[in-house]
Parts: structure tokens; sequence; C-alpha cells
């Protein structure tokens, strides 16, 4: 990597770091810590995602018109606000401000910094270079969160206010280091107006990309992706394992663990295989890597086997979603970015980040409650989502151009967003 990419993959590192040792603690800061309910934490969490479908709406005509470093400063300033003001928040106006505040600028920060990695790399790194965003992302997520877990108290408020001031500590650095990153000279932004061509049909914002059939069908795929997996992680999947499986709630605590542990190990191992093959079939075999996590979830909860063999399968559920998702991180990033018209590459990122959010947002609100109740149907409705993965990714396939299924033979590509914060909650 050259100094600029060093840079940004550091600043990349920082934020989740900083956004690991809050999000897995948000719920119980505004429920418990202060007082305000289980009713109005969730409502924070809402409106922690809405601010930040409410941005996205916004961010990829500006990145397109402005370039991303002047946005990636300002979401990170912002969201450093928000994270400090929520720190010190003592009423309902000021807790759900700030969240809104925070959810705005992780949101807008994700398309921002992946656009600058983009013109930082060349076409034969660019795919390496999105894996090792990824992999950095989840490395400091992981260690962000367990080193949070060490600080925070219920009966000592100010040990949260510390975990937000630190947060905010690393969105600012991210700025900081940003602000020190030599850009390469990037025509492509004179003009977000989309004059036709290539992957289009002409029209402006959204409307463009809802024309564009292979970016349409990518796009519903993408939703599914992230309904199926990430949307699950710390709702519906953690309700069933706890609900039908019995599994003891800190052996959760090891299930994420084996996913982060099995992205580590994996991310950079499957690319080499990744980077010969199809992207089409890549993602395709994934959704059946998944339809087997699933089936091991099942067995989980309704093999009837011993205690023993339900943690087991249940923590292997988590590996094998640990493992599709090293798969995708270098697959499904470039692809949106090579199917973006030139003049566009702000509004498809931004398009597909929405979709990616939509689906973190909704995956818990019908997922939590069927995992929790509906053991047998939750189980066969996401074997259902992940075989459907496959099938919407080999039919984009047909849609795609040689050099836009082909990692090796990719023209170059000049935008996405594809994070995990958000499995924060991705907290992405």
């Amino acid at each position: 990597m050259g100094a600029a990419m060093r840079r940004i993959q550091a600043g990349n590192a920082l934020s989740a770091f900083g956004l690991g040792f809050t999000v897995p603690y948000l719920y119980i800061y505004v429920a418990s810590v202060r007082g305000l309910g289980s009713f109005w934490a969730g409502i924070v969490l809402g409106v922690f995602a809405l601010a930040a479908l409410v941005a996205l709406l916004f961010t990829g005509r500006v990145i397109d018109r402005r370039g991303p470093l002047p946005v990636l400063v300002g979401a990170a300033v912002t969201a450093a606000v928000g994270a400090l003001c929520l720190g010190l928040a003592n009423n309902l106006v000021t807790v759900l401000g700030s969240a809104a505040l925070l959810g705005a600028g992780t949101a807008v920060m994700q398309p921002a910094l992946a656009t600058m990695i983009v013109w930082c790399s060349g076409p034969a790194s660019r795919t390496r270079a999105f894996a090792m965003q990824f992999f950095l992302q989840n490395l400091g997520l992981g260690i962000g969160g367990l080193f949070g877990g060490q600080i925070v108290d219920e009966s000592r408020p100010a040990s949260f206010t510390l975990l937000f001031a630190i947060e905010a500590g690393m969105f600012l650095v991210l700025a900081a280091i940003a602000l020190s990153v030599k850009l390469p000279r990037n025509a492509a932004i004179a003009d977000a107006r989309p004059k036709g061509g290539k992957g289009g049909k002409g029209g402006s914002g959204f409307r463009a990309v809802l024309g564009h059939r292979a970016m349409l069908q990518l796009c519903v795929l993408g939703f599914v992706l992230f309904f199926a997996c990430y949307g699950q992680f710390e709702s519906g999947l953690a309700a069933y394992g706890t609900e039908a499986a019995g599994i003891d709630p800190s052996a959760l605590g090891f299930a994420l663990a084996a996913n982060t542990a099995v992205i580590v190990v994996a991310q950079f191992l499957v690319l080499r295989f990744v980077e010969r093959r199809r992207r089409s079939r890549v993602i395709a075999s994934v959704g059946l890597i998944w339809t087997v996590a699933w089936l091991f979830a099942g067995y989980a909860g309704l093999g009837h086997g011993s205690q023993t063999m339900a943690t087991a399968a249940f923590v292997s559920t988590y590996a094998l979603f640990g493992l599709g998702e090293a798969m995708l991180s270098p697959t499904v990033a470039p692809l949106v970015a090579d199917l973006a018209p030139e003049s566009m590459v702000g509004q498809y990122n931004s398009a597909f980040a929405l979709v990616k959010q939509m689906a973190l947002a909704l995956g818990p609100f019908v997922g939590g409650p069927m995992g929790a109740t509906l053991h047998g149907p939750y189980i066969v409705t996401f074997i259902l989502f992940s075989l459907g993965i496959t099938v919407l990714a080999l039919r984009l396939g047909k849609k795609l151009t040689p050099a836009q299924d082909q990692p090796m033979l990719a023209a170059p590509s000049r935008v996405v967003a594809v994070h995990k914060s958000e499995q924060v909650g991705a907290a992405a």
C-alpha cells in the first residue's frame, strides 16, 4: 500500500474501534443508565437508523460534486459531536438529538471513506484494498467491543461517558488522518448529472439507479444478503439461540467472537480464490454456505441433541456466516463501483448503502419476534432467503459484462460502500 492508502486504512480501523466501544451498549445506556426505559431506548435506536437513512439520501450527490474528502471530514466531526453529546446527555431531547447526529455521521463516513480507497487504488489492487478494509473494520469492532466491555459499569454512568468520549476521539483522529491524505486528482466529479451511456438510461438521482437493470438487481440481492445475515446477528438469531436452543447468554459472546475470528483468519486465505472467479458465482456460493449455517442453527434449536452439541452448532452458525462475509467483502463492493456511470459513482454508492441500512433496520423488526417464538418457521424462512441469494446472484450474472463479473478482468472501478458497523448493531 502507498502512504495515502495506509493512512486511510488506519483511520478506518480506528473509527471501527471507536464504534465497537459503544454500539453494543447503546441500548443499556439509554434504558438503564439514563433511566429512560426500554420503550425510549427502542425509539433512540430507531432515530439512529432513521437519521442514517435520511443522510444517505443526499450523500451520493455531494460526493459526486465535492469529492469524498470534505464529506468524510464533515461526517467524522458530526459523529464525534454526536458521540460526545450522547455521553453527556441527561434528558430525552438531548439523547435523541445526539443519536441522530451519531447515526447520520457514521452512515455518511462509510461511502466517503470507500471512495477515497477507490481513488487511491488501481484496478489490480482494488479488490485487496477492500478486503483489507473489511478485515480492519472487523478487527477494530471486535477489539473495541472487548475493551469497552471491561470499562462499562451500569452503576457508574461516568464509565459510559468515558466510552463515548473515546469514540468521539477516534472519529476526530479519523478526520485528522483524512486531512493528511493527498488524493490523486479525479475529474469524474465535475458534473454529477448523468448523461446516459454506460449502465443507465439517463435521468437523475435514484431514477437512474432504478433504470439500470443490473444495479437494480444488485440492490435487491444486497437487501436479501444484509437482511438474512447482519440483520439477524443481534436480534432474531440471538433470540432463537437463547429461546429455542437454550444457549447461555455468555455463549453468544463466543459465537460473535467465532464470527470475527473466521473473518480475520479467512479473509486473505479466500482472497486468491475470489479474485480468480466470477463475482456472481462467488456470491451464489455464499448463499449455499449460509444455507448450511441456517441448517446448523436449526439443529441447535430443533435437533434435540445435547446442550454441548447445540452450543457447538450455534457457534458454527456464526463462524459460517463469517466465512461468507469474507468472500463478499472483495466481491460486492467493487461490483457496485463497476456498474456506476462515471458521473454518478457517489449516487450508486449511496443507493447501495441505503439498501443496506434498510435491511439492517427491518431485519431485527422481522427476525426478532420470529426467532423468539416461531422457531421452526424462522429457520425455514432464512434457509429460503439464503437459497434466494444463490438464485438472485446467478440471475445477476447474466446481466453483467465479462469485465464486471470477472474480478481479474474488471475495468477500473470508482466507488463502493460495504461495512459491518451496522452489524453493529452491526452496529457498517
